[in-house]
């Protein structure tokens, strides 16, 4: 038996999994929104804030009362 003059390089076996993308590290993650996303809770908690920082101009409603008598009526029978 002869014996290789060059001992053979060891090689890792292919993997079968495809290699996972690189994910950046976590000083650089960048997250891109919408315009929409921020100006829309923007405004609705602006609206609210106002709403609440002016409760004296608030007024009852004359809406038909049979609204009012059919929540009273549905909480009602829920409620039993």
């Amino acid at each position: 038996m002869t014996v290789p003059a060059h001992p053979r390089s060891r090689r890792p076996a292919p993997s079968r999994r495809p290699a996972l993308p690189h994910r950046p590290t976590a000083d650089r993650i960048e997250i891109r929104l919408p315009w929409w996303a921020v100006a829309l809770p923007a405004v609705a908690f602006a609206a609210l804030l106002l709403m609440i920082m002016s409760p004296g101009q608030a007024q009852a409603a004359t809406a038909d009362p049979a609204l009012g008598q059919l929540i009273e009526r549905t909480l009602h029978l829920l409620s039993r």
